[in-house]
């Protein structure tokens, strides 16, 4: 796996236009909103700060992801990687925005999307470079249709089949039926068993991996190691945020 010097073309094309420098990063949602000015402000008062928005309440999916016990971890961990036969599931990297596309995006069009942002090519960069520091052996490496997606595993693996099961649902309320979708078209992805001695790599979304799973994956660029049982059946075995490859 000697890629991990070379950066892909699309990579470079944007790094030239220059797209590549420093970015603001931006949190979660569409922005903030201005607070409403005073209807009639005395002049010897000072203005009334906004009352802070109540916080939102996690989603069991979020607490279960927050709460993930690790089956394996370190030396552990590393060791039953080096002998293969995981699939290991990335969520795709930091975006420049975090928003919801599903309805806007246009599939071919990556300027529709939401895109990684610098953080998000050097989370890529990174856990590609630990598999290889480390050993661990990567067979099949699939990923949804979505740039992000694609290009997370482009960059971290130097290859990538996109699949369209591994696509969320193009609806702003998913409906039961979106949802079993979803979990229908990832769900072969992370029960089926990889060939001998590798690590299947499948770099997909976090509302398809919620709909196999009832877990959110967050932040962008976890993963969750499974260990795939066939006939749709899998086990999770460990969370690891992309700075903790490097030390496993």
């Amino acid at each position: 796996m000697s890629h991990h010097g070379l950066t892909p073309s699309w990579l470079s094309s944007l790094a030239v236009a220059g797209l590549a420098g420093t970015l603001v990063m931006a949190g979660c949602g569409d922005g903030d909103r201005a607070a409403p000015a005073s209807s009639s402000p005395s002049a010897s008062s000072s203005p009334t700060p906004p009352a802070a928005a109540p916080a939102e309440e996690p989603s069991e999916a979020e607490v279960r992801n927050d709460n993930f016990v690790n089956k394996l971890d370190g030396a552990a961990l590393l060791t039953a990687l080096r002998k293969g036969g995981y699939v290991i599931f990335f969520r795709h990297g930091q975006t420049e925005k975090d928003y919801a596309d599903q309805v806007s995006a246009s599939m071919g069009d990556c300027s529709t999307q939401r895109m990684l942002s610098e953080a998000g090519w050097r989370q890529a960069h990174t856990i590609g470079k630990a598999f290889v520091d480390k050993q661990i052996p990567v067979g099949e490496v699939f990923s949804s249709q979505y740039c992000r997606a694609w290009q997370t595993a482009d960059i971290a693996f130097g290859r990538y089949e996109p699949r369209a099961e591994l696509n969320f649902a193009p609806s702003d309320d998913y409906t039961d039926s979106d949802v079993a979708t979803m979990r229908a078209g990832i769900l072969p992805f992370l029960s089926e068993i990889p060939q001998p001695g590798t690590n299947t790599v499948v770099v997909g979304h976090d509302d398809v991996f919620e709909a196999a799973t009832a877990i959110y994956p967050a932040p962008q660029g976890v993963a969750y190691v499974v260990a795939p049982k066939g006939n749709g059946q899998f086990d999770l075995i460990a969370r690891i945020q992309d700075g903790e490859w490097a030390l496993l």
